[in-house]
């Protein structure tokens, strides 16, 4: 796991996240640790065209992340029964699936 936690996230393939939340509730934590790593002004000048949406809420609703690749295609992550190592594997593993430059460099 250490060596996922070095590996930079890249943003090359993703279109838009969208990030929703309820604050007050506590199973959140790992879905705004993810917030605040795509938010990141490191991650995010990897695709500068990115759009990181944040939505907070406070209607006791589920935390999710909600990510569109360039191809279209989605992933939804529900921030409530996942870590935040979790949610990052999941979708770095689906950045560099996406991007065939980072392929390369592996």
């Amino acid at each position: 796991m250490a060596a996922s936690r070095k590996a930079p996230v890249v943003l090359k393939a993703v279109k838009k996240i969208i990030v929703q939340f309820c604050p007050f509730e506590s199973n959140v934590r790992s879905t705004r640790e993810f917030l605040a790593l795509v938010g990141s002004e490191k991650v995010r000048s990897t695709n500068v065209n990115c759009q990181v949406i944040s939505v907070v809420k406070h209607d006791k609703s589920e935390p999710v992340v909600d990510v569109t690749y360039v191809d279209g295609d989605r992933l939804l992550m529900k921030g409530a029964n996942l870590t935040y190592s979790e949610m990052r594997t999941a979708f770095q593993s689906r950045c560099t699936a996406k991007d065939p430059q980072a392929e390369a460099k592996k």
